[in-house]
């Protein structure tokens, strides 16, 4: 089943929800960084709630989050757009420390329980909207959440897990966000409070086949909601070659002289989707041309 995402309103407007299945994006992401099954969770849980972040805004926006822990794999950067594109990398992806007591992956001990979780809006406007906030946990649900109520004055509940199966391989994925509008009523939150708190983990509900909208059922109630915009998402790079070109052109003409003379050509690998890129000296020679040109 593809991924997709959910947006609701409950409560009379006054209770915003989202719900996404990122099973095959993290699936996508971990293949891509190579990730053992501990660093998939928190990079799994990472992009599921960026990718979630991403569909608040519009049109040609995006943000940036950067979760600096003080654990071994970070720094964790997710990049995530509008459109339900988001991709994602760890600093250190082959780390599995020991499970917890109860068998669920101690996702706390590869990103750290100190450091900041920052996150970095480009609203196509001259400033870029910036939001940080300390790691409370390291879980990583509960220091979105955090971020949310302290830095965007916006109280909200994130819900995010990541299944791993036996053989290492992505099994389930995905998310929720509710967030309290302003008017929502005191017998409302506290509803939805027992709901939370009665809530399977939601990975499981994944697990089970659950949609995103059973899961904002599961939350607001039956009939309790109305759905505002059912979207794909999906794991999705930018990088190019043209991308790379123009970035070895911002390069100083010595650096590219260099490239040409000593090295006899160009290999780069994008962090995010470790694709390589190679130029060779004629074509390294035809952007040094172009950036002359330019001058």
């Amino acid at each position: 089943m593809k991924d997709y995402l959910v947006k609701a309103l409950a409560y009379d407007g006054t209770v915003r929800v989202y719900a996404i299945q990122s099973t095959e994006m993290v699936k996508e992401a971990a293949r891509r960084q190579g990730t053992w099954r501990t660093v998939t969770a928190a990079l799994g849980r990472s992009l599921t709630a960026g990718t979630m972040m991403g569909s608040m805004l519009k049109g040609d926006e995006k943000l940036t989050i950067k979760i600096e822990g003080n654990g071994p794999a970070c720094p964790i950067i997710i990049d995530a757009h509008a459109d339900g594109t988001a991709r994602g990398y760890v600093t250190h992806p082959h780390l599995d420390p020991e499970r917890r007591e109860n068998g669920k992956l101690n996702v706390a001990a590869v990103v750290g329980r100190e450091g900041t979780l920052s996150v970095v809006k480009d609203l196509g406007m001259k400033d870029y909207f910036t939001g940080s906030v300390p790691i409370v946990s390291g879980e990583l649900g509960e220091d979105f959440t955090y971020y949310f109520a302290s830095s965007e004055q916006t109280p909200s509940s994130v819900g995010l897990g990541v299944v791993i199966g036996q053989e290492e391989e992505v099994e389930a994925a995905g998310g929720f966000i509710v967030q309290m509008m302003p008017g929502a009523k005191d017998e409302t939150i506290d509803e939805i409070e027992q709901r939370l708190n009665s809530l399977p983990p939601v990975s499981s509900m994944i697990q089970e086949g659950k949609k995103p909208e059973e899961i904002i059922e599961a939350l607001t109630g039956e009939g309790n909601y109305t759905t505002l915009d059912n979207m794909a998402v999906s794991f999705q790079c930018q990088c190019s070659k043209e991308r790379i070109g123009n970035a070895i052109i911002g390069l100083g003409e010595e650096d590219i002289t260099a490239m040409i003379e000593e090295d006899e050509g160009a290999e780069t690998t994008c962090h995010f989707c470790n694709e390589r890129y190679l130029f060779s000296k004629k074509e390294l020679q035809d952007l040094l041309e172009e950036k002359r040109a330019e001058e």
